[in-house]
């Protein structure tokens, strides 16, 4: 799969919810209209039911209501896992991608990057999708019919909760704009923490033998400082923001059963149509509330979906391999130079030879001297600056890696058995 693919692959994994979205946005609207049933069921218990002191008309509007709120809960959980399985599919169609940029960025990057970054950027994404963030944004083009409501009850109460949603809408434009800085901040910081975590565990040995343990350990707690630091002023916006639109939306009820009160008292509403206003303004300005305190994992999800694809797009992109027969002549390597991924320092310069079939060749030299290095290149691992690795005369880069991999034994200075029995690592895992 190409880097072009593999990167266009992101945005269409995303994109190809776009054809799910009407079918939820038809599920939100049918319940945002059963939400109003609460409203309206205290509007008749006050207006008529109290008035009439008729008991049947109570239990019937009960039942009804009961009913209702039923299937306004099915709708919500149906709801609920719709978005589960939409992270889902996401996830299932961006998982192998980001497995191969695992495999891949140690080899491309000298180990300068976070190598376990986009499967944890894929599970951001995914969260993101099978939370409450899409339930809040699928659920605000449907606050006009709570304003409308109120204005039915009275043009003021209507006005009022239409100023309210402003309010709130701005506060998270505010909150968008006050978290960004933190939160790019607290990703690059953990990134680096947890780039200390696998050094001290891959050279715990090493670190163990040479006693240099506890200074490795305090550039792991001053990065860990840092990212708290990160955290914490992420944590203080987003709780604090969430504070201020809870404090507000509470002010807003008590002002609007005040001013029901005070029209109520004028002759111009009834009393349940204030209680009724109050739960359909709740309603209205619950999925901005909700927004606010789901925008962290909407800007960790934002961020992980472009820092994927900038991964996906710096991977060498993959050419099309031909379908070449087992080599058994000869191996050329010619002018071969070579310098480790992500440096600029040349390690092996101008180094050409010629091996036969049947023969065998030992390169010796101290430690450093680029040994490892030419190995890595002649396998394909690392590649070449400048020059040539040929099998019988066709070059390494015209191979595809699992059709080359079946000819090449290939022993690292650093070994490990992968999680599975011995005859499984010694067939490579194939199928039978």
């Amino acid at each position: 799969m190409s880097v072009k693919k593999s990167q266009s692959e992101v945005r269409a994994a995303i994109g190809a919810l776009k054809s799910i979205v009407p079918t939820i946005a038809v599920i939100s609207g049918v319940v945002n209209v059963l939400a109003l049933a609460g409203s309206f069921y205290m509007l008749q218990v006050y207006d008529r039911v109290l008035s009439s002191r008729s008991v049947p008309t109570l239990v019937a509007l009960s039942l009804l209501t009961i009913g209702l709120y039923f299937f306004q809960g099915g709708l919500e959980v149906v709801r609920s896992q719709i978005l589960v399985r939409l992270g889902s599919r996401v996830d299932r169609r961006l998982a192998a991608l980001a497995q191969t940029a695992v495999m891949r960025l140690p080899l491309t990057s000298g180990g300068r990057t976070d190598a376990h970054q986009p499967l944890r950027d894929v599970d951001s994404i995914r969260t993101f999708l099978s939370g409450q963030g899409p339930v809040a944004i699928l659920d605000m083009p449907w606050l006009p019919i709570y304003i409308g409501f109120a204005y039915l009850m009275h043009p003021i109460l209507g006005y009022i909760i239409a100023v309210g949603a402003v309010m709130l809408f701005l506060l998270t434009l505010l909150t968008e704009w006050m978290v960004r800085e933190p939160t790019a901040a607290a990703a690059k910081i953990s990134r680096e923490r947890m780039a200390l975590v696998v050094a001290a565990e891959r050279n715990a040995e090493v670190l163990q033998a040479m006693g240099f343990g506890h200074r490795l350990q305090k550039r792991f707690v001053d990065a860990n400082a840092e990212h708290l630091r990160c955290q914490e002023r992420v944590s203080d916006v987003i709780g604090g923001f969430s504070v201020v639109s809870k404090i507000f939306r509470l002010v807003m009820q008590s002002g609007l059963l005040g001013v029901g009160a005070y029209l109520t008292l004028q002759g111009e509403m009834s009393g349940g149509a204030i209680i009724a206003s109050s739960i359909a303004a709740t309603r209205a300005l619950s999925p901005i509330e909700i927004a606010i305190g789901q925008w962290r994992v909407f800007v960790q999800a934002r961020q992980g979906a472009k820092r994927l694809e900038t991964v996906l797009a710096s991977l060498p992109q993959d050419r099309e391999p031909l379908l070449l027969p087992k080599p058994t002549r000869t191996m050329q390597i010619e002018d071969v130079t070579i310098r480790a991924p992500g440096s600029e320092r040349v390690i092996v310069s101008g180094v050409s030879f010629e091996l036969k079939a049947g023969q065998a060749l030992a390169v010796i030299g101290p430690s450093a001297a680029g040994k490892s290095t030419l190995a890595r290149a002649i396998t394909g691992v690392w590649p070449l600056l400048r020059g040539n690795v040929r099998l019988d005369g066709a070059s390494l880069s015209r191979w595809s890696n699992v059709e080359l991999g079946k000819h090449v034994g290939y022993l690292p200075q650093d070994i490990e058995l992968f999680d599975g029995t011995i005859t499984e690592n010694i067939t490579r895992f194939e199928e039978k």
